[in-house]
């Protein structure tokens, strides 16, 4: 299983609406239904994807973030989820309005490029990185806005969203301290992944 879905498992409350955007194969509604009893629903791009989460018993609908979003009424769920997703989405900032609107919380896990093993890897091959969170050749990648932790606190801070919470997660997949440490320039560095609980306001 994904770190990051545990750590997302941990936030959410006990029989919770959530809907889980770019939910693929239903893997974290499965995890949630069965550790927090959710009210999960999900919304996924790829046909294949939304059969196999459809025959696990999962509510699951085909659609695009980037356009959908906007057919849910206000405050229909107590979370929505974008994980690894967001750097997917043809335009974040408007997504991350969106699922603020429908949810009371939004839970957002992504891939930091800004991680030093990336970094390295620029450096020393000239080529885009291609790791174990970044395992796309350039070329074929559905990830179309990198982004590293700094910027992804700008942007929420440039829409006036707040972090309520925030887990960077290591290269062996365990929550890290290295931002109370070290702040946001070692959680930049050291971080695989940022997984955030944002508020609006």
């Amino acid at each position: 299983m994904r770190p990051d879905f545990r750590i997302i498992a941990d936030i959410i409350s006990e029989n919770a609406r959530v809907i889980d955007i770019g939910c693929e194969n239903g893997d974290l509604l499965k995890y949630l239904a069965k550790k927090k009893q959710v009210d999960g629903r999900g919304i996924e791009l790829d046909q294949k994807n939304v059969s196999q989460a459809v025959a696990r018993g999962l509510s699951v609908i085909q659609g695009d973030a980037d356009t959908d979003l906007k057919f849910y009424p206000d405050k229909s769920f107590d979370y929505a989820i974008l994980s690894q997703t967001i750097q997917a989405t043809k335009n974040p900032k408007e997504i991350l309005n969106e699922i603020l609107r429908i949810a009371g919380h939004a839970i957002v896990s992504f891939p930091n490029f800004g991680y030093w093993r990336n970094r390295l890897y620029l450096l020393a091959r000239g080529r885009m990185p291609v790791t174990k969170s970044l395992s796309y050749q350039w070329y074929e990648t559905p990830n179309i806005h990198f982004c590293t932790i700094r910027d992804f606190v700008k942007l929420c801070k440039e829409i006036g969203l707040t972090i309520e919470k925030k887990y960077y997660i290591t290269r062996a997949g365990r929550k890290s301290l290295i931002g109370g440490m070290g702040g946001l320039f070692m959680a930049n560095l050291a971080a695989e992944q940022g997984i955030f609980l944002l508020k609006k306001g």
